[in-house]
Order: structure tokens, then C-alpha cells, then sequence
């Protein structure tokens, strides 16, 4: 345990999201993207903040990562890729069917045991060749198949139902309730259910950045050094082949970086850095330059960060502007820098 005194749950209330991307074509500003961003020293202290950090929010499958320290402190014996699998929001690929198989074979059981929904491929192109080829949704294309199926593979070895492992009074829920609040650092908001069925817990931005980075600082061989050793080797099992996440994790030495619907971001360094972002509005457009720009503003690099400065906005087929973080993430960028 990190503390044996938990903070009071993030109050429910409408969260104060500022401005933290401009949409810019022309040199002027068509639109404004707000959300909150946190930044954490190595000391685990705020060294930037904007909007509201302690407000309770859905991180969605941000939360993986944590997700997954609680299964391996469960007993889940999955090391490398299929680890890595276990913390995923995954694109489909045939590796990540291949890998959910083998996680389910572990534990003896089949396909019909999960209870995730049913669904396409994520990847667009995956999910374009499934459709060609009259393919239909399955929950082993989904893209939390690997984590439900570590789910069940820790339920069958504890002992534990396997039926209704989505139960938020299941024991394995229940545990991961724990360390949830355990690496947050505190107590769960709100219960309610992810888009795969599984329960989903609301805590702070401020806390996720929190959780991962005791994640990527904690020593060698535990439950969290293990997950996070998984996903920075294989970041392609935990997303997929062209996903801006595992790229940034390729792009920035020791970097574990994870993305969550709705406009959630977090990552963090191994010296405990760490940045967390929701866009309001779920705009991955806005996600992406603005998680880089808190990362520069956490003292990574910008070189290292170039290519996830944003897509370009294009008028005719041609740049005419681009999202660009507010000055408070990136004060020496004008605004005529990407028209």
C-alpha cells in the first residue's frame, strides 16, 4: 500500500475544463477545444495545471495499466506481450486475437467465455478487410478482449465465478477497486460500467497521473514494474500498428503512455514525470498535440515529440492551419507558426 489514509473521492460536479487547443486556420483561431491537463514533477508535485484536476471523471481505458497491476497482484502469471495484451485497448490485429486465444487456452477456456461486447476490429483497416471478408462482430475482435480475457484467467486461478467476473461485487472486481484507490491515492467517486462491459471507476485526473506514475517508478519485479515493462516492449500489443500512443512510447525512452476514450491521456517516465489529459469534447485531434505539449512541458525533449505535434487542418488539399496546445502548454509558438 502506498498510504494508509485515502483521500476523499473527487467531488461529482460539472468539471471547470479550460481552453487547452486552438483550432487555427489562417493564422486565426476557429475554435477553441477545452479540457484539463496535469503535470507532475518527480516529486509527485503539480508542476502545471489546467483546468480542473480533482474533479471526478471517467478515465476510461486510461485505467488499464492500473487495471492490470491489480490482476498480476492477483496472480495473474503473464509476462511480455501477453501482459502488455492484458493492459490493451487493442486494434484488432490478428496478433491480438492470436494473443487472446493463447490467454484464454492458459486458463482453459474458449471464447464463450467472455462477456465483452461484441464488435469490429478498431483498426479501420482491419476492420474494413473483416468486413470484405462477411466477417461478423465477435468479442475477440473487440478491442478489451485481452483484458477480459486476463479477467477470467484470474478469476479461474483464484478460484473465483467466472460468469459474473463483470460484477462490480465480484472479488475480482473488488480487488481491483483496491488498488485503484490504492495508486490513486483515493477513494472511488462513482461506479459505472465501461463500453465493454466492465465496471469503471471514477476518480481525478490529478489522481491517474498520480497512479501512473507509481506505476513506472516502482522497483523492479513488482506487479507494476511488470506491467510497465510489458507495454514499453510491445506497445503495438497494448494498441496496435500506426497508433499515435505506441509511437510516442517508441518516440521517448521509458515512456509509458496509455489512451482512453472520450479524450483521456496518460503517460509517465520512469523518474515519475507524468501527464495526464481530457479533452471535454473526446477530440483525439486535440489529444495528441496537447498530451506532447504537456511531456515538453515535463522536460521531454521537443525533438522527440515533432511528429505528434498535430495533424494539419488542410483547405483545398492544402495546410492552411492546425490544433495547436494553448500558450500555457506551448508559450513560444504564435499562431501563425502552423498556417
Amino acid at each position: 500500500m502506498y498510504s494508509s489514509s485515502l483521500a476523499d473521492p473527487p467531488l461529482i460536479r460539472e468539471p471547470l475544463h479550460a481552453p487547452v487547443a486552438h483550432l487555427i486556420r489562417g493564422g486565426m483561431i476557429e475554435g477553441i477545444h477545452y479540457g484539463s491537463v496535469v503535470v507532475l514533477d518527480t516529486d509527485g508535485q503539480v508542476q502545471l495545471q489546467i483546468g480542473d484536476i480533482e474533479a471526478a471523471f471517467y478515465p476510461r481505458s486510461a485505467i488499464k495499466p492500473v487495471q492490470a497491476v491489480a490482476m498480476v497482484r492477483a496472480g495473474l502469471p503473464l509476462d511480455g506481450e501477453l501482459l502488455s495484451l492484458a493492459a490493451a485497448s487493442h486494434s484488432g490485429e490478428e496478433r491480438h486475437l492470436a494473443g487472446t486465444r493463447r490467454i484464454l487456452e492458459l486458463a482453459g477456456l474458449t471464447e464463450d467465455a467472455l462477456r465483452n461486447v461484441s464488435d469490429l476490429p478498431y483498426d479501420p483497416v482491419v476492420r474494413d478487410a473483416w468486413v470484405r471478408e462477411g466477417r461478423p462482430p465477435s468479442r475477440l475482435a473487440q478491442n478489451c478482449s485481452g483484458k477480459h480475457a486476463a479477467m477470467l484467467y484470474v478469476s479461474k486461478l483464484n478460484g473465483w465465478s467466472l460468469d459474473d467476473y463483470l460484477d462490480p461485487a465480484h472479488p475480482l472486481q473488488q480487488a481491483i477497486a483496491e488498488i485503484v484507490e490504492d495508486l490513486t491515492g483515493q477513494r472511488i467517486a462513482r461506479v459505472s460500467v465501461d463500453g465493454c462491459g466492465a465496471p469503471l471507476f471514477s476518480i481525478s485526473l490529478h489522481g491517474l497521473a498520480r497512479a501512473v506514475s507509481r506505476i513506472t517508478t516502482a522497483a523492479p519485479g513488482t506487479p507494476e514494474a511488470r506491467v510497465a515493462d510489458a507495454m514499453r516492449e510491445y506497445p503495438e500489443m497494448a494498441s496496435g500498428a500506426g497508433r499515435d500512443v505506441a509511437a510516442l512510447m517508441r518516440a521517448v525512452p521509458g515512456l509509458l503512455a496509455k489512451d482512453g476514450f472520450e479524450g483521456v491521456e496518460v503517460a509517465a517516465l520512469p523518474d515519475g514525470r507524468a501527464v495526464a489529459v481530457k479533452i471535454a469534447d473526446g477530440a483525439n485531434r486535440a489529444r495528441v498535440p496537447v498530451a506532447a505539449a504537456g511531456l515538453a512541458r515535463a522536460g521531454v525533449s521537443e525533438s522527440l515529440l515533432a511528429e505528434f505535434a498535430g495533424e494539419p487542418l488542410l483547405g483545398g488539399g492544402e495546410p492552411v492551419g492546425c490544433v495547436r496546445p494553448v500558450r500555457a502548454l506551448d508559450p513560444v509558438s504564435p499562431l501563425s507558426a502552423c498556417a
